[in-house]
């Protein structure tokens, strides 16, 4: 296939993919209950309980995110969004059926108690796990600081394949269709050539890879989701992580994990509907 082609194509999907997205970056300290934090202790109102599976076991505070500074146009802009997750070998996902929330709980805080103090949340913490050891994913707990950027869509997002057909169509018609998709490979090969993804670097914002809200999605295997899903916004990705020697976020062998819902469920802060997946190497 004519390298011109594939050089044209590449911006050309870039350029109608771009859509903004927020980056987080992991923060030392110990950010209060109602702020922006990945694991530790998460904002609980008087009188509700720490989120249970359907045995009883209590959920873990994966991240909470203060939308106050969430920019981003369909997601909430007050409140507290919260990512609460079982504490077993699978991370509370459930990947027969990833909208599942027994495992995991999105719960929307849209106005916060101040009043409410972190050692009465504390007594409604039991530890109680369906596991003999401690497996979850972040070790320690981190502050957040969101930033705004911009995304195009990867490879492995399920659309990302009809993009480029639509452009190619669009603007090669001459050429053969047919023979343009028995080399789609040398094309993704040749579209994403120059991205660094080995590095994962979580602070680099020409890949995507790293932790975010919105944007598109990275995996270490699969998209999760296929032409007939509905889940079409990356509400949250959370990467591995090593910080220093006592704090890490680790999804298996150095996985990464992304939550979707549905665009017009967003708008309507209704979290009822989201898959949860994480995969790994």
């Amino acid at each position: 296939m004519d390298k011109k082609i594939i050089l044209d194509i590449r911006e050309k999907l870039k350029e109608k993919t771009l859509i903004p997205c927020m980056r987080m970056k992991l923060t030392a300290g110990n950010p209060s209950i109602f702020e922006s934090k990945i694991g530790g202790i998460g904002y609980v109102p008087h009188g509700e309980q720490i989120p249970t599976n359907s045995k009883g076991y209590q959920l873990h505070l994966l991240a909470q995110i203060d939308c106050s500074k969430i920019t981003l146009e369909d997601f909430p802009h007050t409140g507290l969004l919260q990512f609460w997750i079982l504490n077993n070998d699978l991370a509370g996902a459930d990947f027969y059926n990833n909208t599942n929330q027994d495992g995991f709980r999105i719960i929307y805080y849209k106005e916060i108690d101040k009043t409410v103090i972190e050692e009465e949340i504390n007594e409604k913490i039991y530890n109680n796990s369906p596991d003999y050891e401690d497996l979850f994913p972040v070790i320690g707990c981190f502050g957040v600081e969101l930033c705004e950027d911009s995304d195009s869509i990867t490879e492995f997002d399920y659309r990302c394949e009809n993009y480029i057909i639509e452009l190619f169509n669009k603007y090669y018609p001459e050429q053969s269709e047919e023979e343009f998709l028995k080399d789609i490979d040398t094309l993704y090969d040749a579209l994403y050539e120059d991205d660094d993804k080995d590095s994962k670097d979580n602070n680099d914002s020409s890949n995507s890879f790293g932790h975010k809200i919105g944007g598109y999605p990275e995996f270490t295997q699969w998209d999760p989701r296929n032409e007939k899903d509905s889940h079409d916004v990356l509400l949250f990705q959370l990467d591995s992580e090593y910080y220093d020697k006592e704090n890490e976020i680790i999804w298996g062998d150095c996985g990464i994990c992304n939550f979707f819902i549905n665009q017009e469920k967003l708008k309507q802060c209704d979290f009822s509907d989201v898959i949860y997946n994480w995969d790994c190497y």
